[in-house]
C-alpha cells in the first residue's frame, strides 16, 4: 500500500516548525522518528496534507539533568539513545528499562519517547514509569510555551491534550526523591518484538524497611494508562513483605479494565496485573537501598 500524498518539510528552529505547522493548519503532523505516523499515513488511518519532520532541530535531540530540574530528555531522542544514556541508567533506570523493552532495536535505532507518548496507544510502553515519576511534557506552539502534567496529557487510545499546530518539545522527570526506587515491568505474547500486552511502572519511596509513599501505574488495561490508586494506599507507612506484595499486586487487579483483544484475553490480563505489580513493587523497594 503505497503512502498518501503530503507536503514534507525539514525546519531546523521549533519557531519554524510551529510556523510551518500554523500555515498549514488542521492537515499538518510533526514527525520524530515516523515508526507510528507513517504506518497510519499508510493505513489511510490518518488524512495528513503535510508532515513537519523535527529531526533537524537540534535543540530536541539533547538530554540534559541538574540537581533542581532533573531530567529533560528532548523530543527526537531515540529510545536506543535513551537506553544506553549512562546518566539514566544510574539515576533513572527504570526509564532506561522501558525504553530497552519498547518493539526491537530497529524500532528503538529511529522511534522516541515524545512519539510513543503522543501516539497515546493505552500499551504506551513507556507512559507507565514516567507517570509514577510525576514527569511532564513541555509544548511549544506559535500561541507560545506550556507545561503539561503526563497524568492531564492522556484523554483516551490515541488522544491527548495537543492542541493543532502544539508540538511536543522535551519530556521533563523531577529529581528522584531520596530513598525513592523505580521499577518497569512488562509481558507480552512475542516478547521484546510485540507490543506489551500489561505493563506497569511504579516509585516507592523507603525509609527503612518503611514505604512512606508509593506510585503505580498500569498500561494496556484501560483506555489511557492508569494509576492502581487503592494498591498505592496499601503500600504506604507498612514495611513491604512478600504478603503485602502479593496483597498489593491483586488490588493492582481489581482496579483495571482490561479488554480481549489479539494480544492477550481481559483474564490474562488481569492475572498479569497482580503479578507484574507485585514485581514491581518488589524491584522497586529494592532499587531504594541502592
Amino acid at each position: 500500500m503505497a503512502l498518501s500524498r503530503f507536503d514534507y518539510y525539514a525546519p531546523e528552529t521549533i519557531e519554524e516548525a510551529c510556523s510551518l505547522a500554523a500555515k498549514a493548519g488542521k492537515g499538518a503532523m510533526f514527525m520524530a522518528g515516523g515508526t507510528d505516523l507513517l504506518i497510519k499515513i499508510k493505513r489511510k488511518l490518518l488524512n495528513v496534507s503535510a508532515v513537519i519532520d523535527t529531526k533537524k532541530i537540534q535543540e530536541l535531540n539533547k538530554i540534559t539533568f541538574d540537581e533542581k530540574d532533573g531530567l529533560v530528555i528532548g523530543s527526537t531522542v531515540t529510545l536506543t539513545e535513551i537506553e544506553n544514556h549512562p546518566l539514566i541508567k544510574e539515576k533513572y533506570p527504570a526509564i532506561a528499562d522501558a525504553a530497552a523493552a519498547t518493539a526491537n532495536v530497529q524500532i528503538r535505532n529511529m522511534a522516541s519517547i515524545a512519539g510513543n507518548l503522543c501516539n497515546a496507544a493505552p500499551s504506551a510502553e513507556n507512559a507507565p514509569v514516567l507517570l509514577a515519576m510525576g514527569a511532564g511534557v513541555t509544548v511549544e506552539s506559535m500561541d507560545g510555551k506550556r507545561i503539561i502534567p503526563l497524568d492531564e496529557f492522556f484523554t483516551g487510545p490515541g488522544q491527548t491534550v495537543l492542541k493543532q499546530g502544539e508540538l511536543l518539545t522535551s519530556i521533563n522527570v523531577p529529581v528522584p526523591p531520596e530513598g525513592s526506587g523505580t521499577s518497569y515491568q512488562h509481558i507480552s505474547a512475542r516478547g521484546k518484538v510485540d507490543i506489551s500486552a500489561v505493563c506497569v511502572g511504579a516509585m516507592l519511596v523507603m525509609k527503612g524497611d518503611i514505604c512512606e509513599d508509593a506510585r503505580i501505574f498500569l498500561g494496556a488495561v484501560a483506555p489511557t494508562p492508569m494509576m492502581a490508586s487503592n494498591a498505592q494506599a496499601l503500600l504506604k507507612g507498612k514495611k513491604i513483605t512478600e504478603e503485602l506484595l502479593q496483597t498489593a499486586g491483586i488490588e493492582a487487579s481489581k482496579e483495571c479494565k482490561p479488554i480481549t483483544d489479539m494480544r492477550a484475553t481481559k483474564e490474562y490480563r488481569t492475572l498479569m496485573v497482580a503479578v507484574l505489580t507485585g514485581r514491581a513493587i518488589d524491584e522497586s523497594r529494592r532499587r531504594s537501598a541502592k
